[in-house]
């Protein structure tokens, strides 16, 4: 057992600004010169052939319109109350699935698919019918599949969560955040317990088989006590999952609104890991298991039994319970993955209606995977949803890999990892640390150390 002030020691030691590996390469070390578009299309097609007779294909939608500006929000939005924006939208993302058909020259068969945002239930129910039905037209559904939304609690209708429903999705998730009134005024998200209550019990009517709810650490005003009754509150709940985010504090990249409160008021180094500390036993406490970097979930959850099954997996979407090789993004923002590459759309609204439009598929930056990236991103990938790696065959293997196992011998000294002959395990207390441990093997940030600040803290 580690003593406070070893806990306090590791944190001042390691608490420096990383990347949360959503991928890798992670977005700021994407190829300066992009990836093509003729080898994007490519790309597309290779992960297409090899998943789509077998494992399907993942797509995320982004839906980008909110009613309000939550000043913690890192996402890519568009702040409108103005509700005639949605057909437009929904008619170029509909275009955009067609260019991406006539790529594949076949029908996919999707596994999984996510609405993200924004807040995905601005549209009307039946607008996100139209939606739906269009990307049903020109596809198929594999047996079995995980189809998600992001909901928030104030702008979520039971219409919604039953039209959803019945066009087959299974799974949503409601950001909450915290339930404390100070903090939810200076975030700009008040919603009070009894409205995230009612979204839950709709959910839980209609026959949604997981409804997560999202929680974040480390806001402005935040304390022990507060975040003690936030989760208080949560465990009458009982959500099946818990997304426990580290609150990401980068206003050099998302401007206005997160500096729309005072610096001083946000928890710092070990108070603010004592939330999350204080948190993860509370959940632990009800029941919950630890899965991956910062999720929580029930054993008869889809996500825990994708850890007993080692099928998790982990991309832009974050943690999911199964793993397919294509995901193809659509809307303004998203990013694509095939494996061997990233692409992401334009950032605008306006843009990204213009480039459809006009028969294109809007993608503005990306990346093409060497051979080095694809073993660095599968070792990051393991470390990050299985906590260990290993590289017992020749083509688990780089050079950049072995330096990266050097570096991490302090990280061994300090018992945060063990490193064996052929394998690197992550100790239990070094799942606080993962993101560190994965920075280890970040060739390509350790060839260009950043020189201005572009990632939030790791703890």
């Amino acid at each position: 057992m580690m003593s406070n002030n070893m806990v306090k020691d590791l944190i001042k030691k390691y608490n420096v600004p990383g990347p949360r590996y959503t991928s890798y390469p992670t977005v700021p070390y994407w190829d300066k010169k992009g990836i093509a578009y003729d080898l994007w299309i490519e790309s597309c097609q290779k992960a297409f052939q090899e998943s789509n007779s077998s494992e399907g294909i993942s797509v995320y939608i982004h839906l980008p319109f909110c009613e309000s500006l939550c000043t913690f929000c890192g996402c890519h939005k568009r702040i409108t109350k103005r509700h005639d924006v949605e057909e437009p939208y929904l008619e170029t993302v509909l275009r955009e699935w067609m260019l991406y058909i006539e790529v594949f020259g076949e029908r996919p068969k999707i596994k999984e698919l996510h609405l993200g945002g924004g807040t995905p239930t601005f549209f009307s129910s039946e607008n996100l019918k139209k939606l739906m039905n269009g990307i049903f037209e020109l596809s198929d559904v594999l047996p079995n599949p995980e189809f998600s939304f992001e909901g928030h609690p104030n702008h979520t209708t039971k219409e919604q969560l039953q039209t959803l429903y019945d066009l087959g999705f299974n799974r949503n998730s409601f950001g909450v955040q915290d339930y404390d009134l100070n903090v939810q005024k200076i975030i700009n998200r008040v919603q009070p317990y009894e409205t995230v209550q009612k979204v839950t019990n709709w959910s839980r009517e209609i026959g949604y088989e997981s409804i997560s709810h999202d929680l974040v650490y480390g806001l402005p005003k935040q304390n022990m006590n507060s975040m003690e009754q936030t989760i208080l509150k949560t465990q009458e709940l009982l959500p099946d999952r818990i997304a426990f985010y580290s609150y990401a504090h980068v206003p050099w990249i998302k401007g206005v609104g997160q500096r729309g409160f005072d610096e001083n008021d946000l928890p710092k180094d070990q108070e603010k890991r004592s939330l999350y500390e204080m948190g993860k036993q509370m959940f632990s406490d009800l029941g919950y298991v630890e899965i991956g970097m910062d999720h929580f979930a029930l054993k008869h959850d889809s996500l825990y039994k994708a850890v007993e099954n080692k099928t998790i997996h982990r991309n832009f979407m974050g943690y999911s319970s199964q793993k397919t090789k294509l995901m193809v993004g659509l809307g303004m923002s998203s990013i694509s993955d095939s494996w061997y590459g990233f692409a992401q759309n334009v950032k605008t609204v306006e843009e990204y209606q213009k480039t459809v439009g006009e028969g294109v598929i809007p993608i503005f930056r990306g990346h093409h995977l060497n051979e080095e990236d694809l073993i660095l991103r599968k070792h990051i990938l393991n470390l990050m949803c299985h906590f260990k790696t290993n590289w017992s065959e020749k083509n688990q293997q780089t050079p950049m890999l072995f330096k990266g196992l050097e570096l991490m011998k302090e990280l061994e000294k300090d018992q945060l990892l063990r490193i064996d002959k052929e394998e690197l395990i992550v100790l239990e207390k070094g799942k606080t640390f993962i993101r560190n441990i994965c920075m280890c093997l970040d060739a390509r940030m350790l060839r260009n150390k950043p020189t201005t600040a572009i990632f939030s803290q790791t703890i």
